[in-house]
């Protein structure tokens, strides 16, 4: 069990990743009282990738690293929801595109309002200056976890954060 201050044996990660699921339940358990029980976190990945023009699923898949059967699986419980319409792609025959519908519009607009009013009470609750600080933080972590790391292993400094740890 984890305590909620963080500790020498807590990793980085573990702290990321249990805020991030609090926000996303906070989320859709607004969006699903708002109308829209049927998204699920898994589907963001599709709201936001599909073109104005529409996607090919294979595009899709790639840009987000899954698998195109995946993706497939994503889209069609999307269509199936009335989300996401599927007609032929006009620069291939063979290929298909899915496109947003207007009930997909509406869900995205409600999922940046719900997503808003977390990060409003966020900021009510550790001060709009905690709130942006905790931003810039988080925007350097992925600019340094983004840059190649040149093949070199961690620096002795970077090992000792937590002594004690096993990953």
């Amino acid at each position: 069990m984890h305590s909620l201050h963080p500790t020498e044996q807590e990793s980085l990660g573990a702290m990321l990743r249990r805020p991030c699921r609090l926000l996303e339940e906070r989320v859709f358990g607004e969006l699903a009282a708002s109308g829209f029980p049927e998204i699920r976190p898994a589907h963001s990945v599709v709201f936001q990738h599909v073109l104005p023009e529409g996607s090919r699923i294979t595009v899709l898949a790639k840009e987000v690293g899954m698998t195109k059967q995946s993706m497939a699986y994503l889209v069609d419980h999307l269509v199936e929801h009335g989300h996401l319409t599927v007609s032929p792609d006009p620069d291939d025959g063979r290929a298909k595109r899915v496109h947003l519908t207007t009930k997909a519009k509406q869900f995205i607009q409600t999922a940046l309002s719900a997503s808003r009013a977390v990060e409003e009470e966020l900021a009510r609750e550790l001060g709009a200056k905690s709130i942006r600080e905790l931003q810039r933080i988080l925007a350097d972590v992925e600019t340094v976890l983004r840059s190649p790391a040149g093949g070199k292993p961690p620096s002795a400094s970077a090992q000792s954060i937590y002594p004690n740890h096993r990953p």
